[in-house]
């Protein structure tokens, strides 16, 4: 009796449909714990020391490397599901991370990738939607926009679908910029400051789950809460939330001399995302859809 039941359990376990998650960082831990009871989830890791952590997980680790193109030779028929989160390289105007992954995706794969909102560039703060051009003002989101027609040319030559995900800045109990508070690091002066846009961990997993599912062919969707702040607002809030000072207030022209090339260009855009789509065709229902009230609760 027991080996019978045994056996049903391992037919019904291989009959899972098969999903590959590609860079298994953070969100791909949240997106683990949704989907591991309806699909067998291989995750890729370019690092060996985190395969009994996957696997303690409930995936089965695969490492491959997707700099190195002959370790993702066997990754091509493994799943005909795949959540592509892997960043693209440091350095270049091609990702070609993105490019390797897509020369071993068999035909009719399903690819959802997250992207970033970054691909919009600076709107001086105006309200946009996915219809919105890309305009990409740093090489970091260059690449991005590289990787992203490179999966919607694969899509078309290959009959596969993507589905794109364009993440805000992501945010948890563990992703907060409690250090760079207690440094005392300045944010922008009221007059200069840029609005921003969120998005908690935990609901971009769960976006990334109803875009396997739901997404249209070739669909792009602004991965934000419903929150528009500005970013020296947003620090505020946490600060008063945590009992910590307040950043600092510099005019623009001040703070190029006391920040770094990387974070001065988060601050040298502004723009709000609608997130309509993710709403009415992913039918969407977040979380933490205000960043004000999980801060709080956080703090709590």
């Amino acid at each position: 009796m027991n080996t019978q039941n045994n056996v049903r359990f391992n037919n019904v376990r291989f009959k899972r449909p098969r999903l590959l998650i590609v860079g298994c960082g953070d969100v791909g831990m949240r997106l683990l714990q949704l989907v591991r009871e309806r699909f067998r989830v291989f995750a890729v890791t370019s690092q060996p020391a985190r395969c009994a952590q996957l696997r303690a997980a409930g995936a089965v680790p695969i490492v491959a490397d997707l700099d190195r193109p002959e370790t993702l030779k066997r990754l091509g028929r493994l799943a005909p599901w795949v959540v592509h989160l892997a960043p693209p390289p440091k350095q270049g105007a091609l990702d070609l991370r993105t490019r390797n992954l897509t020369a071993i995706l068999p035909e009719g794969t399903r690819v959802v990738y997250i992207s970033t909102s970054g691909v919009y560039g600076d709107r001086q703060g105006a309200l946009i939607d996915e219809t919105a051009p890309r305009a990409p003002r740093n090489a970091r989101a260059q690449r991005r926009v590289d990787a992203e027609q490179v999966l919607r040319a694969w899509a078309v030559a290959a009959s596969g679908r993507v589905a794109i995900l364009r993440a805000p800045g992501i945010y948890a109990a563990e992703r907060l910029p409690l250090e760079r508070l207690r440094q005392g690091t300045p944010a922008l002066a009221a007059q200069d400051d840029v609005y921003t846009n969120h998005i908690h961990a935990d609901d971009l997993a769960y976006l990334a789950l109803l875009a396997l599912f739901r997404a249209r062919p070739g669909r792009a969707y602004n991965a934000s809460d419903d929150t528009h702040m500005k970013m020296g607002d947003y620090f505020d809030l946490v600060a008063d939330a945590f009992g910590l000072p307040r950043a600092p207030r510099l005019p623009r022209a001040g703070l190029e001399q006391a920040v770094s090339p990387m974070l001065l260009s988060f601050m040298s855009e502004s723009r709000r995302l609608g997130n309509r789509r993710i709403r009415h065709e992913l039918r969407a229902r977040l979380r933490h859809p205000r960043v004000e009230e999980t801060v709080r609760a956080l703090a709590e």
